[in-house]
């Protein structure tokens, strides 16, 4: 996987992290203070009620969003204060997103979907696409649109395009959310396999098999950290 690390392999380091958002006139703190490290190759579940702050952190570890205070350190630099065309360099090249809804294109094969952040990126990724279909178990889908896809198939896919440029680090928010329990266990078998072969992954879930086998768990609870890492 691409990607170097700073110190002590870290990937992520985030000390007192806080995004508050303006509602109108009222302030809504979304993340207090939240502190954690990650290390390169760990597979860690960010597990929580609904309202805790668990889509806001992964959001600001995928440099999506910035935060209102604190620091944030991917790959061993600061990103909090980068700017906008930086910081999609860096979701672009160095991070992968899973999301519950799939977000594939309906009108693209699956060849084509996982294709996409390579084709952004000015990437020949023919060859990579290839490897990913027969990696994830669709070589037989390629053709495929997303509308002729099983709800499991569609988050292989997007497993896949998440993978493309191959990224050094996965972020995925409740990618079992929208499928059954055995198919969820396949895509969790799937997260378990990539995890043995060095990508580290971040999971937001509420899936109590997909939280325990990740190697910790980061509990939040009103946008903190109920149990430190």
């Amino acid at each position: 996987m691409s990607g170097s690390t700073g110190q002590n392999g870290l990937i992520v380091s985030a000390a007192g992290l806080t995004k508050v958002y303006q509602r109108g006139r009222e302030e809504v703190r979304a993340l207090h203070d939240v502190s954690f490290e990650i290390k390169r190759g760990e597979f860690v579940a960010v597990v929580g009620p609904s309202g805790a702050g668990k889509t806001t952190l992964l959001n600001l570890v995928g440099c999506m969003d910035a935060p209102t205070s604190g620091t944030l350190a991917l790959f061993g630099k600061p990103v909090q204060n980068l700017k906008e065309q930086e910081r999609t360099r860096l979701r672009r090249e160095q991070i992968g997103f899973v999301f519950q809804h799939f977000g594939l294109l309906p009108t693209l094969t699956v060849a084509e979907n996982i294709a996409l952040p390579a084709f952004f990126a000015g990437r020949d990724a023919a060859s990579r696409v290839d490897e990913l279909v027969f990696k994830i178990g669709l070589k037989h889908r390629r053709d495929h649109r997303p509308s002729e896809l099983s709800g499991g198939e569609m988050q292989r896919a997007a497993i896949a395009r998440a993978l493309i440029n191959q990224p050094g680090l996965l972020l995925a928010d409740e990618p079992t959310g929208n499928l059954d329990s055995a198919t969820g266990e396949s895509i969790l078998d799937l997260f378990e396999q990539l995890n043995r072969e060095g990508l580290t992954i971040i999971v937001v879930t509420h899936n109590r098999s997909l939280a325990s086998a990740a190697h910790r768990q980061i509990t939040l609870g009103d946008g903190a950290l109920r149990l430190q890492p």
